[in-house]
């Protein structure tokens, strides 16, 4: 497959070459069968060093235009993120939330790994935010287990609103599956699938050392932003104030 001449002859060994990942509790990640990876999300480097770890495909959701941008630029495109171990979201979904469950349940209904980010977008401060509860559904729905994974270093690869950053070696840590076994036919319960997602971050927290914000992701990037606009907009009035007053 395209994916395995990308990872084993052309990016795989030049990644373990020059950044030499440090992994640690990879055999909590079943050998066959299928399992939810649930990590944090501190770069765009994330879907590239976490599976790299690993001798079995994992396969993460991309938006849909990656798949059917025509023209030789489309299907290159289409070539990388398919070759990458990424699927497109299920157009047949009410929204893209429920069309990435859709694509979800069938890599997992094939017996694959399946990779998610809970907080839904990258921290923007290397905090670990709030959990949405489409990876508890997920579980309840398709009964497998829950492997929580965490990514420490990928912020410094490659920091948020950078292409590249500085070199340190990243390192990939996964932990005991967890099984929800026990909430069976619960998946329309929001207070189940709070718990549930919660006790997945909890996990995730443990592993990657991040401090938690009970906040989501893209709220506390909206947050700082306006934070931001509002004390630049007042230094610069005081900046205004002074020189008038000179």
């Amino acid at each position: 497959m395209f994916y395995w001449f990308l990872k084993l002859i052309a990016l795989g060994p030049v990644l373990k070459l020059v950044f030499r990942p440090q992994t640690d509790g990879v055999d909590h990640v079943p050998e066959e069968g299928p399992a939810i990876l649930a990590c944090n999300h501190l770069s765009y480097a994330d879907w590239l060093f976490m599976p790299l770890t690993l001798p079995r495909r994992v396969t993460f959701v991309a938006k849909a235009e990656y798949f059917t941008t025509p023209g030789l630029k489309g299907w290159l495109q289409k070539q990388f993120f398919s070759g990458a171990g990424q699927v497109p979201i299920d157009r047949s979904g009410a929204d893209a939330a429920s069309g990435a469950l859709l694509s979800a349940k069938k890599v997992l209904g094939e017996g694959h790994l399946f990779g998610i980010y809970p907080e839904g977008t990258r921290s923007h401060d290397g905090r670990l935010y709030r959990g949405k509860t489409g990876v508890a559904r997920l579980a309840l729905e398709t009964g497998v287990p829950v492997v929580p994974c965490a990514v420490i270093g990928t912020d410094v690869v490659a920091p948020p609103g950078k292409t590249f950053g500085s070199f340190t070696r990243p390192i990939v840590r996964f932990g005991k599956p967890l099984d929800f076994s026990r909430y069976e036919g619960m998946e329309n319960d929001r207070y189940i699938l709070r718990s549930i997602t919660d006790e997945i971050m909890y996990e995730i927290m443990r592993l990657s050392g991040q401090e938690y914000v009970d906040k989501y992701a893209s709220q506390a990037k909206k947050d700082d932003s306006k934070k931001a606009e509002a004390e630049a907009k007042a230094k610069a009035e005081t900046a205004s104030e002074q020189k008038k007053a000179s």
